[in-house]
């Protein structure tokens, strides 16, 4: 692939936007980014040329980017450029998209809280049918030596603020 793939460091222009299209969700918004650099003539720091960037965000990244970005935020978008030059009813058009591949809040500018998404999942999934009979006086509810070979060697996830203390102790096996 000769994609053409660039980071870009800017703030959120507008607010972002979602929606629930046929190939999946999507959120749209601009980013504006404006490269400043040292005038040793003034002794200052000087804005140059502001450029804006129209951002696609695609399945989990456009559910996570919309419920996490706002106007005027400081981020960080890594993707794949496109650039499009158009006529349409007889102007000329120039779009600079970025299809966003990541999209973080810059730390440098800010504090931000890291939250997991939760698993989207298309429908409830259907138990699978017990396709073999029961053997006859096995209790079913029973536990095989193996089975709880497994669950002494099972990890064990502690909630956020647990000591290790709190963590169940590996069941021995013998």
């Amino acid at each position: 692939m000769n994609d053409t793939m660039i980071t870009v460091v800017g703030r959120v222009a507008t607010t972002p936007v979602f929606r629930e299209l046929p190939s999946g969700p999507v959120t749209r918004f601009r980013i504006a980014v404006t490269p400043r650099h040292f005038d040793r003539a003034r002794n200052e720091w000087a804005d140059g040329h502001t450029n804006f960037f129209t951002v696609w965000a695609r399945r989990a990244l456009g559910l996570n980017a919309q419920s996490s970005l706002s106007v005027g935020e400081q981020v960080i978008v890594q993707g794949r450029l496109k650039i499009k030059d158009e006529e349409r009813g007889g102007q000329h058009w120039l779009s600079v998209d970025i299809d966003a591949h990541a999209i973080g809040h810059d730390l440098a500018r800010g504090t931000s809280a890291f939250r997991r998404g939760k698993v989207q999942t298309q429908a409830p999934m259907e138990r699978e049918p017990a396709w073999e009979s029961p053997v006859e006086g096995v209790d079913p509810g029973a536990e095989s030596a193996s089975g709880a070979a497994a669950d002494a060697t099972a990890t064990v996830r502690a909630e956020p603020g647990a000591t290790a203390e709190a963590r169940p102790e590996p069941a021995a096996v013998g």
